[in-house]
């Protein structure tokens, strides 16, 4: 049972924390909330993480419909995701911004709100490197326990995220520009591995279903 598989727990855990990224984004985040009061910090940071989980949440239990609504298989779906997924990963190696993960300046808005929710929330936190990660990890093997470990441990980085955020002045006074460097490219490594794991996995179950296929079973 995968919600008793260790290193399915692992692999989900750092998976999430590669691709969203909490030490890598914390500057993003002061950057957004830099023309705004102290006091409204906490609440963007909020605001951003819940909408973000709940964006995952919402797309992890409602995986298998939009699978059968479009016609999309599971295998054509990893490998596609584990393309999107290597993508970021080679940004994140090069230390730079990827197109899924960062606004342009357009979409910076002064609202608390919107700052929250857009670019916050989606693209930089569930993106779709974050929602392809879920998919495809609940893709696995669909059961409720499966599923339930999935969103648990979402909810963990999420709070990671969180914490990194509203301590973000703290934090990038300790850490040196070079080491939050040297955070991300790590993030980029162990996201790349993944994204790798995920294009093998798609094209294994395809190979299989044709052989099935040909095979005549």
């Amino acid at each position: 049972m995968e919600f008793l598989n260790i290193g399915f727990i692992l692999q989900t855990f750092f998976s999430f924390l590669a691709i969203m990224n909490p030490i890598g984004n914390t500057p993003i985040f002061l950057s957004l909330v830099s023309n705004l009061p102290e006091a409204d910090h906490r609440k963007v940071a909020l605001i951003g993480v819940l909408t973000a989980f709940l964006i995952v949440l919402l797309f992890t239990l409602g995986g298998n419909l939009i699978f059968r609504l479009f016609g999309i298989t599971l295998p054509a779906f990893r490998i596609a995701g584990g393309i999107l997924v290597f993508m970021i990963a080679r940004n994140l190696l090069r230390a730079k911004k990827s197109y899924q993960h960062h606004p342009t300046e357009e979409e910076i808005e002064e609202d608390i709100e919107n700052i929250a929710i857009t670019p916050l929330a989606t693209p930089i936190l569930a993106g779709p490197g974050t929602i392809t990660t879920a998919l495809s990890l609940v893709g696995r093997k669909s059961d409720p326990f499966t599923i339930l470990m999935v969103i648990f441990i979402f909810g963990i980085v999420c709070l990671i995220t969180y914490f990194c955020f509203i301590y973000g002045d703290l934090l990038t006074k300790k850490l040196r520009p070079s080491a939050i460097g040297v955070m991300t490219r790590l993030m980029g490594l162990i996201l790349a591995v993944v994204a790798v794991q995920m294009i093998i996995e798609g094209t294994t179950d395809i190979i299989l279903q044709i052989s099935k296929k040909i095979a005549g079973v």
